[in-house]
């Protein structure tokens, strides 16, 4: 699943769409061509769809909704009167702002949905169905001048973004043959699913976390913190650094096995732990009712299992078979309890 060295025009010219989309934080597709499109969803789909959530499943699931409505990889016409309106909000502050007060159609999440969130929705009338779309290596990464830690085992990332990490931390603290120099922290927002997993996966315990950090929702901005200080430590998806190699370096991680670089290849595998995790969308049941939400669901699920897409324009690890089908299963029983 390693990453080729030939690209061909149609994929990079779709990484630079992600990536200016990525900047912007939300991205609205939308056919431009008039008549009912044919498709994947078959003919005559029309409507709106708004997708919410999380910023690491945000340039997958743009990936796939410019390639629903345009459909130009199968020659078609695409679903041209359907429009897609894409928001990274968090997957936390997704589910609270729009999906569960029934905003959104649909809610990406870094993160299975918490109880607290279901029930929020349950008392709104909103029925989330959780579908797995990929697999993601959570990425640390410093600067590129960085020579020292390029390897932190997880005791090291708990001292460095655990609760009790002030401002006056150096990297000196962690190891005395390090610099003694402030360590400046670069990380997601406490709405995010990135910031929850590392969190609970890190430090033990959800939002337990230094407050003495940069938070933000894009990845870009934490690539130009990192960039601007030769100390500075970040984390986000694994599918920013995969579109961007030598912006920054990725750090291995070290779970007691020896340090194990963020990859396609050891997500897949199972050995970059514990940073590698599901990521997820949740359509709410009640719109699958509407045909061109159902059918934009059912790629997605398609989609999810494509290598092409997932591992090649995106940079996550696709579905295997087994979970396509248990995915496409999962969403059929859904569409059909609610129509």
């Amino acid at each position: 699943m390693s990453r080729g060295d030939g690209q061909t025009a149609e994929s990079a010219s779709r990484r630079k769409f992600l990536a200016a989309a990525g900047a912007a934080g939300a991205v609205a597709v939308a056919g431009c061509s008039e008549g009912g499109g044919s498709g994947s969803g078959g003919d005559g789909l029309s409507g709106s769809i708004s997708i919410t959530g999380s910023s690491t499943v945000f340039p997958l699931a743009t990936a796939v909704a410019e390639q629903f409505v345009t459909a130009e990889e199968e020659g078609g016409e695409g679903n041209t009167e359907v429009d897609i309106n894409v928001q990274s909000t968090g997957s936390g502050g997704g589910f609270e702002n729009f999906f569960c007060p029934g905003d959104s159609d649909i809610n990406n999440a870094s993160r299975p949905i918490k109880d607290a969130e279901r029930s929020s929705c349950e008392d709104n009338g909103v029925e989330s169905v959780e579908i797995k779309v990929a697999t993601d290596a959570l990425t640390i990464v410093v600067n590129n001048d960085n020579d020292w830690a390029t390897e932190l085992t997880v005791d090291q990332l708990q001292q460095i973004w655990g609760p009790d990490a002030g401002a006056d931390q150096t990297w000196a603290d962690i190891d005395s043959d390090w610099p003694d120099e402030g360590i400046e922290r670069y990380g997601a927002a406490e709405t995010s699913g990135t910031f929850d997993y590392l969190t609970e996966t890190i430090n033990g315990e959800g939002g337990a976390h230094t407050q003495d950090y940069e938070p933000t929702e894009n990845d870009r901005s934490i690539v130009q913190g990192v960039q601007g200080s030769q100390y500075a430590i970040g984390y986000f998806g694994f599918s920013y650094f995969y579109n961007n190699p030598g912006a920054v370096t990725a750090v291995a991680v070290d779970d007691g096995d020896g340090p194990v670089k963020p990859s396609l290849d050891t997500a897949a595998a199972g050995e970059y732990t514990p940073l590698s995790r599901p990521l997820f969308t949740y359509p709410n049941a009640n719109a699958l009712s509407e045909d061109h939400v159902a059918e934009f669901c059912r790629y997605f699920v398609e989609q999810s299992g494509v290598e092409d897409v997932v591992a090649g324009d995106v940079g996550y690890v696709p579905n295997n078979e087994d979970t396509v089908a248990e995915m496409q299963s999962r969403l059929d029983d859904a569409i059909e309890n609610v129509n």
